[in-house]
């Protein structure tokens, strides 16, 4: 416009030293900004570190990782939508009559179980104490700024990120517990029993295997139960403890089992059911890749979401398939609980085996979940969703396959399967034993308690009435009176 070309306008001294100037005093901006956002730290590699003198040691509490901390809040963030899968599976897989009853009691577990594991839960299961329960941080009192979860490199992750990430664990315990007693439990029995759960089974019993020193920890011939994300800690047990409740409270009325003519009734709301189904698979992506607690290891977090996605595919399509010869149909239920079972299994060994090994163990999974069913309709045991089958036997058979198929790259020994010894699968058989061994005998023990004291079981009247009108005075669902016939 003046006349002046770009060559020449650059050229001009009195422009760039305002363009030197200008730019300068943006980056001056910048830097501001950040400290400003950080506080009176530097940005050394994604930590905000707190300004030290030179060669002074930098306490680790004043080390946080804001990358990775992001990381595992987006991950606790996803395994607590696991509840809304829960709540719609269990609640497509009952009848009619009890559909707020489930809503009810996994919104009412959820509140309890933060409570809980706030008040003396994590103290329990993360405190540092002696091999069989932690002793400190009790309503989080003491907690240091970072944690380091069970004996891996401190990542930086903020302390109450840690403890929102491991709570939504624990919820998930207590959720899959009421999934094999919908039906018949009183609601002021699941409130008691929930306590007991996510209060004190839980996370006493997840110290051994998890916890700092836990005994299960404890090297024996060189190696140790490897439990990645939780097959035994969070389903073997929640599975177990489903068994127990299942037992204690006995069929519901009017069940009729195959070997005496009969069969597990039909869900009424199979779209619900699937779609929680898939929510649940979506929601493993926080509980697997999350527990890597590093969003560095992008390897780890691939090979983890990748080995998820495929033992879940093979879990649905094994389980489809090996019904189909049965009662030629493609069986919606059955092909939701095998890709969850695929979920279940893969849990423990995701970090640790390649995804040859993946399918394998979510094509096994798929079996050991049909079969599970069986041996619970055979047993008589009225589990109305598969949670013993699905969370138990696939969380039994998961814990294993990492002393069979892990690939000994990642930090556990070769398994037997591929050219290490038997060592490994020993550790993890005998550990996952005294998971499912405890956690069904504590369980048994509070919910025959309670059962004594006729909290456990609604009453018979209750039970024919429906539990949502009984315990709840509200149906889940209102027809209009123009679908009813009533009012035209």
């Amino acid at each position: 416009m003046d006349g002046m070309t770009l060559k020449s306008r650059l050229g001009d001294k009195d422009r760039q030293r305002f363009f030197v100037t200008f730019l300068g005093g943006k980056l001056i901006g910048i830097v501001v900004a950040f400290a400003a956002i950080l506080g009176p730290g530097q940005l050394i590699l994604g930590k905000a570190v707190h300004a030290v003198a030179p060669n002074a040691e930098i306490p680790i509490q004043d080390v946080i990782n804001g990358q990775n901390t992001a990381w595992v809040l987006l991950a606790a963030f996803l395994v607590f939508f696991m509840q809304a899968g829960f709540m719609m599976l269990e609640a497509g897989f009952a009848r009619t009559r009890e559909v707020v009853n489930v809503l009810q009691e996994c919104i009412v577990d959820t509140c309890l179980c933060a409570l809980l594991f706030w008040a003396f839960g994590f103290a329990f299961m993360f405190g540092f104490g002696n091999g069989f329960i932690g002793h400190e941080f009790f309503f989080l009192n003491g907690a240091q700024a970072t944690y380091t979860y069970h004996g891996a490199t401190d990542t930086g992750v903020a302390f109450m990120a840690f403890f929102l990430f491991q709570f939504a664990f624990a919820d998930t315990c207590s959720t899959i517990t009421s999934g094999a007693m919908v039906g018949r439990t009183a609601f002021k029995g699941d409130l008691i029993y929930s306590v007991a759960v996510s209060g004190f089974i839980y996370p006493i019993i997840g110290h051994w295997v998890w916890g700092p020193g836990g005994w299960l920890q404890t090297v024996r011939n060189g190696v140790w139960i490897h439990d990645f994300a939780g097959s035994s800690v969070v389903h073997t047990m929640g599975g177990f403890i489903a068994l127990a409740g299942a037992i204690v409270l006995g069929p519901r009325l009017g069940r009729k089992f195959k070997r005496d003519g009969g069969g597990l009734p039909p869900g009424h709301d199979l779209t619900i059911a699937a779609i929680g189904g898939v929510i649940l698979w979506f929601g493993w992506y926080g509980f697997n890749p999350g527990s890597t607690l590093s969003s560095f290891d992008a390897a780890g977090i691939g090979r983890v979401a990748t080995n998820t996605t495929l033992a879940a595919a093979a879990g649905g399509l094994a389980a489809m398939l090996w019904v189909y010869p049965r009662v030629k149909k493609w069986d919606m239920g059955i092909t939701i609980n095998g890709f969850l079972g695929g979920l279940v299994a893969i849990t423990a060994p995701c970090y640790y085996v390649n995804a040859t090994a993946a399918v394998i163990i979510g094509l096994v999974a798929g079996v050991v979940v049909v079969l599970g069913i069986d041996l619970i309709e055979h047993m008589r045991i009225d589990d109305p969703i598969g949670a013993v089958a699905v969370h138990g036997f696939a969380g039994i058979w998961g814990t294993w396959s990492v002393g069979l198929f892990s690939n000994g790259k990642f930090g556990v020994p070769k398994g037997l399967l591929w050219g290490g010894d038997a060592k490994q699968l020993w550790s993890q058989v005998w550990g996952n034993a005294v998971v499912a061994v405890a956690s069904f005998g504590a369980a048994y023990a509070v919910m025959k308690v309670v059962m004594m004291m006729k909290l456990l079981r609604v009453s018979e009247d209750g039970e024919l009435e429906g539990m949502d009108i009984h315990e709840h005075g509200s149906p889940a669902y209102h027809p209009e009176a123009a679908y009813t016939g009533k009012g035209m």
